[in-house]
């Protein structure tokens, strides 16, 4: 089955759920029919001015704890090096900056995971002219967590888009650990060169899917284009240094797409893929 690694080392499937905590523990509970997009708003409707400021500190804490990490001068040394700088360029293209898409957030109310991933994107704003305006999606955000991510300077989306996302302009879409099928619906809405070069993912390895797919119908559903795809992906795995960072960035990767045989794309979709 395509997994995704525990802290044990064991490996479950990682499929769609309802709501994700802040481990993310994958469920294998699997949606045969993705709903549409359509407008979204919370149930927790009201802002909370004392959890509100509750929220603002733990992220304000969450930033320093990350900046002074072992963990966050790793990760910019390997955006920094030339092997992945140069991916960035590609994608970038002619544009000054890639806009920053984030789906599945969590709750940065309850949970450090969360906070973590949310704290790295900021971060990488702050440290790089080329990232743009970050916009979040996560169907568990309250409206006092969305306050705080518009403190930040994020954009909380009023539609769910199931990560249906078209790169009509160079686009980061930072996914750390989301469900197989939000991966395979980024690929099937870009599933031209044209748009795929103007991407780079940051999420679950996707050589980790390839390496451990069986037949099962169902995961093969979740994960095709994730499988077709990785033929023309470059992936660059991360390092978590220390077990702090294993729970929110274990088998992550940045994944950037490219081919020498644009005809490869097509031929995988008449295949039905």
């Amino acid at each position: 089955m395509v997994k995704n690694a525990s802290i044990d080392g064991e490996w479950t499937v990682v499929l769609p759920s309802k709501r994700r905590q802040g481990r993310r523990k994958p469920k294998p509970k699997i949606q045969e029919e993705e709903e549409e997009e359509k407008p979204w708003k919370s149930d927790d409707l009201e802002i909370d001015p004392q959890r509100q400021a509750r929220v603002k500190l733990k992220m304000e804490n969450s930033i320093k704890k990350v900046e002074s990490s072992k963990f966050y001068t790793t990760f910019l040394e390997q955006l920094k090096c030339p092997e992945v700088s140069d991916q960035f360029r590609l994608v970038l293209g002619t544009e000054t900056q890639l806009q920053m898409v984030m789906y599945g957030i969590g709750s940065i109310e309850s949970y450090e995971s969360p906070r973590f991933q949310l704290s790295i994107a900021i971060l990488m704003k702050r440290e790089f002219d080329w990232v743009g305006n970050i916009e979040v999606f996560d169907p568990v955000l309250s409206a006092t967590e969305s306050s705080v991510l518009e403190s930040f300077g994020c954009t909380v989306l009023s539609v769910n888009e199931q990560a249906r996302r078209e790169a009509l302009k160079p686009t980061l879409f930072f996914m750390p650990h989301c469900e197989a099928n939000l991966y395979n619906n980024l690929l099937q809405a870009n599933w031209r060169m044209d748009r795929l070069s103007r991407i780079a993912l940051f999420g679950n390895s996707f050589q980790m899917y390839e390496e451990q797919v069986t037949l099962d119908p169902e995961v093969i559903r979740a994960t095709k284009r994730v499988i077709a795809a990785r033929r023309i992906t470059s992936e660059f795995a991360i390092e978590t240094v220390s077990d702090d960072y294993f729970p929110a960035f274990h088998d992550s990767s940045w994944h950037f797409f490219s081919s020498c045989l644009d005809s490869e794309l097509p031929l995988l979709v008449s295949e039905g893929l």
